[in-house]
């Protein structure tokens, strides 16, 4: 079979070259935001707060890392359409990008010894292990249309839905000017997040078909049961997990509207914190130019070559 180059001015439907236009927008890198502003905050801490944080970011790590390197190529090879495949791309190599910011958190505000002993109890939490181990099944195991709609809403479910519980606190922290830096890589994170649901949830609607929803929604209900366990893990210490909880049902339900799917939890945004959800705005905010990267940058994209006559005025 002839191999066929992808055809950039040849796009068959209305919503391609936005995709790919505002992923293209979206382009950051870690190193872009500094944040050794954050030392002096970590150390007003307690070692509880910093447990969970340390602890909710190496979750995250994890579940970037999979998504990364599993989720989001595997589908990319299962779809036909070529700029499909481009857009799920460049999609998981900013996957890699954001486990990438984790570690400049960690090594800004950990120890070696610390870090080192963060990625083994990653590498052994058994609620970690098991969420990802469910949606990974469904990643490696795409032989037709079924089984492709059902690993791209386990794709939505992981960046739409899982990844919240990690988000809550470091949102938290930085609504209340704690870890300020650290947070503005996570609201840049969240956006990245926002928009790689929204896409492969049309890509999902595009294949599906009647009555594949109830599998689709017996497995959120999976996830969910073991996501309870892991908030109760991180945030019994510090008295947070029912506002974690109604945090993740808020989003269980746009996961399953980004798949044109009806809400389960129907939760009211007044129904959760406030700070939460102030930190979800990824609209532009204001920071100095000099000393934050904030979420507002715009990046160059259409450059023109200068000449004299741009200096007459």
């Amino acid at each position: 079979m002839n191999k066929q180059a992808i055809n950039w001015n040849d796009i068959k439907d209305n919503f391609t070259t936005l995709f790919w236009q505002q992923n293209v927008r979206q382009f950051w890198v870690d190193e872009e935001i500094p944040l050794s502003d954050d030392k002096l905050t970590w150390k007003t801490l307690t070692p509880e707060q910093q447990d969970v944080y340390k602890k909710a970011t190496a979750g995250l790590t994890l579940l970037d890392t999979e998504q990364g390197s599993v989720g989001m190529p595997e589908i990319a090879l299962k779809v036909e359409n070529l700029h499909s495949k481009a857009i799920l791309g460049f999609m998981g190599m900013m996957e890699h990008m954001h486990a990438k910011s984790y570690s400049s958190i960690f090594s800004t505000l950990c120890t070696m010894a610390e870090i080192d002993e963060l990625f083994e109890w990653v590498k052994t939490n058994e609620h970690l292990q098991s969420k990802l181990n469910l949606v990974s099944s469904y990643y490696t195991n795409i032989t037709d249309n079924k089984s492709l709609y059902m690993a791209m809403c386990m794709s939505v479910f992981l960046e739409s839905f899982l990844f919240y519980s990690g988000f809550f606190y470091p949102l938290y922290l930085a609504g209340q000017g704690k870890l300020v830096a650290s947070g503005e890589i996570i609201n840049l994170i969240i956006r990245d997040e926002s928009i790689h649901g929204v896409y492969v949830g049309l890509l999902a609607q595009e294949i599906y078909e009647e009555n594949w929803e109830k599998e689709a929604l017996e497995k959120l209900l999976e996830l969910f049961e073991i996501e309870k366990k892991y908030t109760h893990e991180l945030y019994d210490q510090i008295g947070l997990t029912n506002e974690v909880l109604k945090f993740l049902e808020y989003n269980a339900d746009k996961a399953l509207m980004n798949l044109g799917l009806e809400p389960y939890f129907n939760v009211d945004e007044y129904e959760v914190n406030g700070t939460i959800l102030a930190g979800l705005n990824t609209k532009t905010k204001n920071h100095d130019f000099f000393s934050t990267k904030g979420n507002g940058y715009i990046k160059p994209t259409n450059i023109a070559k200068l000449d004299d006559s741009d200096f007459d005025f």
